[in-house]
């Protein structure tokens, strides 16, 4: 099993793992937010970079991650927005290959960390985060955007 950016010819494939990821988290199926993102992550939009695994030539697992800035240390880090494995891959090291290369690619990119949120309830992949970082102390908030005036 190898990992590398994607390419243009995992389109398909690509689609299949991301609405695989959609469905686990009980989102609403859309080709619309997949396309989209698709895009996003082929092309770098956004700062953008897509990671696939493969077993062969097969893609079996997915990491989408973005540069982001850190004002608080005057850094730039990486975000891992998604990471997937097909159930079928699962257990054969594919998300820590996935989790490697991200590290890899920040070192590389001069990241001063590599950051992501999961479930609570996640018991699997936290287990494979646990091994590879560290929790934090940080709740994650969400707010609606709401029009001024």
């Amino acid at each position: 099993m190898t990992v590398r950016p994607v390419e243009p010819r995992d389109a398909e494939a690509w689609a299949e793992l991301y609405a695989g990821y959609r469905r686990f988290y009980r989102l609403a199926e859309d080709a619309g937010a997949v396309e989209t993102t698709w895009r996003w992550v082929r092309d770098g939009e956004h700062g953008m970079v897509g990671l696939i695994a493969v077993d062969g030539d097969v893609p079996v697992a997915l990491a989408n991650l973005r540069w982001f800035a850190r004002p608080s240390s005057a850094t730039m880090a990486l975000y891992l927005d998604d990471l997937f494995t097909a159930p079928a891959a699962r257990g054969k090291g594919a998300g820590a290959l996935l989790l490697e290369a991200a590290a890899g690619l920040a070192a590389d990119g001069g990241a001063s960390v590599v950051r992501w949120i999961t479930a609570a309830d996640n018991a699997t992949a936290r287990s494979l985060y646990d091994s590879h970082a560290v929790a934090t102390q940080w709740v994650t908030y969400d707010m609606k955007p709401k029009p001024r005036g």
